[in-house]
């Protein structure tokens, strides 16, 4: 028969319970422990409880708290259901393979829960059921006896062996009725029972040399199971001396580290006898199988010698019967009691439950995110072991219990810093030499959405040559974010600007990248910002803004704009409109003339002007300056000099390519106004351009016309009336004056003009505004330049100042900006 070993069972049990000190180990655990009791070899998917409901956990709960369970079992005997809320077995459990004779044998398990996080700590007892007969070491058991034996004799007998505990071991021992033998069992200190064969009457050779008998243990349980063995008794001749141990009882300590085939001990017994009744044979009478495996006794000299591999912590302690028989057949029997002694020759071991892993980064500081439990099999110091962290890391181990510690947050973490740990956790015995073991962690640091977009610059700036294209690239603005996933994913947009700036731009929510939306005019708008926001993709979001400033740069995109002399007074206009300059034939060289003024809306290069003057009648009486525009004469005005004079003068931008514009100035040289007139009369008949002169053509026409009419008419009046011509055959007379009605006497402050004929006087042009000009000499009305008033006696309206509107409302006047005169000759 195959006798289970206890033994071996107790070591399982005591690494099954250093799986099951695990405590509370979490500020937030439970207060209780879950506890179910389930019996052995029940079958797959058996329900042990309700956990979800003993956790106080609804239904609806469920999803959101994520219950698991994790045992440290090597092997995986629970689950949860389908239902994740009922727990069930997932593997056979056989409760003598797991704890052997320890009792109660209790599984240990943790069931963890999120949101919050909690720890529960469940134990399941197993227990025993009667699955185990009991059983015998030896299938039969040979006794010798001397017929001479007295009655009362007592023959130990082999224990028989039963796995289970409790009702269900081992609980008494039976014998088949004999006249000669009876059974007694004898309790040892143990609790273990012992049977001897007691015998009851003298035995007779030569009656009955053999005798066989049938030994039989029985178990407790419900129905009882049982075991048997044969017993052969052989009477044997008389033998006066039996054998005798020098001990009843040998105790022997071995350590666990002794070599194979080392002398372990030695039994000695002695005989009275002599010859073959003296000679002792020694042998095991009663060893269990895991022992008979480890020792050998040599029948002869009684040495006890180790044959295998001894280990405290597999079996601490082993207990045989020494039997030793002399040739009569005469035997006695003593007690080895061998204690294995602990060296430290085991490392410890390191078991990790990670709790939470990945770790948010936004833990905090005494958070636990394992739970670290350290065995070692050895005993006494060589058993005690101290854990630590290597290396300096924000995280500190905390005992909880025995061998279990907490492995929490020590600091803050920064996944931007360091996003995962490589960690060593190193365990320690007490031992001499003391003797560690090493476990890797990884425990990664999972991201929160913790930091804000930053741009690589807190302002942009660009420049964009005007007259861009739509949806030309700008610039492309870049913000980083340190977090991961959608916490690290930047988008952009215009957050605002300057007034009216955000219509110009527009940027790419991805990429970043201003983008025109209109082509841009220097002229207008020279500078804008806008300010560009960027923003994660976290919960809640987090974001910056940077400042983007354009400076648009100027292109020579406008040519120079004449002021003065007014753009429209040269050819395209009436001659008679033109403005004019008088210069006394007396000037000398460096006469200031008149000056050009011009303006050009760009800048820089582009509005850098320059003078110079292309058309005039005598190239060497005038010069313009290169830079001011002033008009000067370049020599004395001689009296071989025209009196009219014609100067066209082109003012030039410095652009890339260049623009320009001319400016067209008449000048008159003579001394006086009134010596000017003739000349620009004459000027003004021959200045008429041919559509002007078309124009005068018809306008002649319709003017004779009208006047056939008025002559007609006229006549018919003067005989109507009688009476002297009208005041409009006055006006046709020979002295023909001025709307105004002014006529030059006689005796003009400056003599009399050389000529006959009319002037009228055109009211004065006036002057673009914004243009820069010269201060203007005072306006005079027609009446005190062609006035009848003699000299030193000025007209009623020349008591206006400058700038003061003439009495008369209606009447024309005359402006004179930068000394011109602007005159209409008839």
């Amino acid at each position: 028969m195959e006798v289970r070993p206890a033994a071996q069972g107790r070591a399982a049990a005591g690494r099954v319970a250093l799986l099951a000190v695990l405590l509370p180990v979490c500020c937030r655990a439970a207060p209780e422990r879950v506890r179910y009791a389930i019996p052995e070899e029940l079958g797959r998917g058996s329900l042990v409880g309700p956990l979800a409901r003993d956790l106080g956990l609804s239904p609806t709960d469920l999803p959101a708290r994520k219950l698991r369970i994790v045992s440290g079992d090597e092997k995986q005997y629970f689950t949860l259901g389908d239902d994740n809320t009922n727990l069930r077995v997932n593997d056979r459990i056989d409760r003598e393979g797991i704890c052997g004779a320890l009792s109660p044998c209790v599984l240990s398990l943790e069931a963890v829960v999120e949101n919050p996080f909690n720890i529960f700590h469940v134990s399941v007892t197993i227990q025993d059921i009667n699955d185990n007969a009991p059983q015998f070491d030896r299938e039969f058991i040979a006794i010798e006896m001397i017929e001479s034996t007295p009655p009362g004799a007592r023959f130990p007998l082999g224990s028989g062996r039963d796995p289970d505990i409790g009702a269900n071991s081992l609980h008494n021992y039976q014998i088949t009725p004999n006249p000669l033998f009876s059974l007694v069992v004898r309790e040892s200190p143990d609790g273990t029972k012992q049977p001897e064969l007691v015998l009851e009457k003298s035995l007779d050779r030569e009656k009955q040399r053999n005798h066989h008998l049938i030994l039989t243990a029985v178990d407790g349980g419900d129905p009882a199971r049982s075991g048997t063995t044969q017993i052969k008794i052989n009477v044997t001749d008389a033998n006066d001396n039996p054998p005798v141990f020098t001990k009843e009882i040998y105790k022997v300590r071995l350590l666990e580290n002794v070599p194979e085939g080392s002398l372990a001990f030695q039994v000695k017994a002695t005989d009275g006898d002599e010859g073959t009744n003296a000679e002792i044979t020694y042998s095991f009478s009663d060893i269990a199988k895991s022992a008979r495996q480890l020792f050998t006794l040599d029948s002869r000299t009684g040495d006890v010698k180790v044959t295998g591999t001894l280990d405290y912590e597999e079996e601490k302690y082993y207990e045989a019967s020494v039997e030793g028989k002399d040739g009569g057949g005469l035997s006695a029997h003593a007690k080895v009691h061998i204690a294995i002694l602990d060296v430290n020759d085991n490392a410890p071991t390191v078991s990790l439950l990670p709790i939470l892993n990945p770790i948010p980064e936004d833990s905090v500081p005494s958070t636990v995110v394992a739970v670290i439990n350290v065995r070692d099999r050895d005993a006494g110091d060589n058993g005690e072991v101290s854990c630590n962290i290597d290396g300096d890391l924000p995280f500190r181990l905390e005992p909880s219990s025995e061998n279990t510690y907490k492995l929490i947050i020590a600091s803050p973490l920064d996944r931007e810093k360091v996003s995962a740990y490589n960690m060593t956790i190193t365990a320690r015995d007490r031992g001499s030499p003391a003797l560690s073991s090493r476990a890797a962690l990884v425990l990664e640091v999972s991201d929160v959405n913790d930091n804000a977009p930053v741009f690589e610059e807190a302002a942009y700036s660009a420049y964009v040559a005007e007259n861009n294209a739509a949806g030309a690239p700008v610039l492309r603005v870049r913000a980083r974010d340190a977090d991961a996933g959608a916490n690290g994913r930047v988008s952009y947009w215009l957050a605002g600007g300057s007034a009216g700036a955000a219509p110009y731009v527009s940027v790419e929510a991805r990429s970043g990248a201003v983008y025109a939306q209109r082509s841009f005019d220097y002229e207008q708008c020279r500078e804008f910002a806008v300010a560009v926001r960027a923003q994660d993709g976290g919960a809640p979001a987090r974001s910056s803004t940077a400042t983007v400033r354009v400076f648009v740069l100027d292109r020579n995109d406008n040519a120079p704009r004449v002021l003065w002399p007014a753009a429209g007074a040269g050819a395209g206009a009436g001659a008679g409109a033109a403005p004019f300059e008088v210069v006394p034939r007396s000037a000398e060289a460096g006469y200031l003339v008149a000056k050009v003024v011009v303006v050009d809306a760009d800048a820089g290069r582009n509005a850098w002007l320059s003078y110079e003057l292309v058309q005039a009648p005598e190239p060497a009486l005038f010069r313009v300056g290169l830079h001011s525009g002033e008009v000067r004469t370049a020599r004395a005005v001689s009296e071989r000099d025209a009196a009219k004079q014609r100067l066209v003068a082109v003012v030039k931008d410095h652009g890339q390519p260049a623009l320009s514009a001319t400016a067209t100035l008449h000048v008159v040289l003579a001394e006086s106004l009134q010596e000017a007139l003739p000349e620009l009369s004459e000027r003004a008949a021959g200045a008429d351009s041919p559509a002007e002169l078309q124009f005068y053509l018809v306008l002649a026409l319709a003017l004779l016309s009208a006047l056939f009419l008025l002559s007609v008419a006229l006549a018919v009046l003067a005989r109507v009336r009688r009476a002297g011509p009208p005041a409009v055959l006055r006006c046709l007379g020979a002295q023909r004056f001025s709307v105004a009605g002014a006529a030059f006497p006689a005796d003009f402050c400056e003599g009399t003009l050389p000529y006959s004929y009319n002037l009228c006087v055109a009211p004065g042009r006036a002057v673009a505004e914004g243009a820069w000009l010269p201060p203007p000499l005072p306006s005079l009305a027609a009446e005190e330049l062609l006035g009848a008033e003699p000299c030193g006696k000025r007209s009623p309206t020349s008591s206006a100042g400058a700038g003061e509107p003439p009495a008369d409302a209606e009447a024309p006047q005359v402006c004179k900006p930068a000394r011109s005169l602007p005159l209409s000759l008839s």
